[in-house]
């Protein structure tokens, strides 16, 4: 028996001086960012802006592997299978990594089969409004929302997507009542908000800055404790008239569950050490992608995803969403 444990022990140690020279030399060939959507998108754009500068940390090539289709499902299942070894990231958004799992039975667990390495930024959502919409304010948006119950429209980038499920929040505290209608993504949406087709959006401020910019449509509110770097002239939902109504698009970062630690500390303090370069933190800007520099660790991004969870999932579940 002694001769089992001795050698049960032995094989322990070995395996963990494997695991550790493996994270010293790491890494010593190409990394593989998993990004779940289209190639030319926000969340791909932002993937390799910041894998070029992992790269030059690292001293190896991230390579970007787009993979679309299923709201994230197949990226994100694709992560969960990869070895876990430190050569496969996953890069998603609040949408792939948190609502889906309140939206469809999933073959993974989002909250523990991906290990965190860190929150890269979150950005807050936007209220507009056609040009000709005859509020000018938050507060006189919801008064008209509720003297017109069921008659107002809002564009949304698809049933189940993050405008989606705020908007439920927001007609549930606000006592509102309107038709959502979805799109293929924020893009053929916003379009028909500037061709006044419909009424008003609540999606992600990035996409609507140069309609702003242009006078086509009307800001009302940002959904953040903060005024948006990017729109500083806009105010946010408490100054607006509704305090405690915030939501966000945030993205992150994982890797495959039980990589080793090593790496992923190294993985970690690579993205921090990215987040602190001037080029980022002024794209960011420009985008109103805000960093949390207090909530930069594993921990942090795992505590944060749970939290999300337990406040949209359940929104999710009453609203009785359908998603195919």
């Amino acid at each position: 028996m002694n001769k089992i444990i001795t050698a049960a022990l032995a094989a322990c140690a070995l395996l963990a001086g494997i695991a550790h020279a493996a994270a010293e030399t790491y890494p010593s060939r190409p990394i593989s960012m998993i990004v779940p959507f289209p190639a030319g998108g926000a969340t791909d754009t932002l993937a390799r802006f910041l894998g070029q500068h992992m790269s030059d940390l690292l001293g190896q090539p991230v390579v970007i592997e787009d993979i679309g289709g299923a709201a994230g499902r197949i990226a994100v299942q694709k992560a969960v299978r990869s070895a876990p070894d430190g050569y496969t990231l996953s890069i998603g958004t609040s949408t792939t990594h948190m609502l889906t799992g309140g939206l469809y039975q999933l073959p993974y667990d989002l909250l523990s089969d991906l290990d965190p390495i860190v929150l890269i930024g979150s950005e807050p959502l936007l209220f507009v409004g056609k040009k000709d919409l005859p509020p000018n304010n938050l507060k006189e948006l919801i008064a008209w929302l509720k003297t017109n119950p069921g008659k107002a429209s809002s564009g949304i980038a698809g049933v189940g997507a993050t405008g989606h499920v705020a908007g439920l929040s927001f007609q549930k505290e606000t006592g509102t009542q309107y038709l959502f209608v979805p799109y293929r993504g924020n893009g053929p949406a916003l379009k028909d908000l500037v061709g006044g087709q419909i009424d008003f959006m609540l999606e992600p401020a990035s996409n609507f800055l140069g309609q702003i910019k242009s006078g086509t449509i009307k800001p009302f509110a940002v959904t953040a404790a903060a005024r948006t770097t990017s729109m500083p002239e806009v105010p946010t939902t408490a100054e607006a008239g509704l305090p405690g109504f915030t939501a966000s698009l945030w993205y992150g970062l994982w890797v495959p569950k039980g990589t080793p630690k090593e790496i992923e500390t190294k993985l970690n303090a690579t993205m921090v050490k990215v987040l602190t370069l001037p080029t980022v933190q002024e794209r960011f800007k420009q985008l109103g992608i805000q960093i949390n520099t207090g909530a930069q660790t594993p921990q942090a991004l795992h505590d944060f995803q749970k939290v999300e969870a337990a406040r949209w999932w359940p929104v999710i579940k009453t609203a009785h969403i359908e998603v195919k």
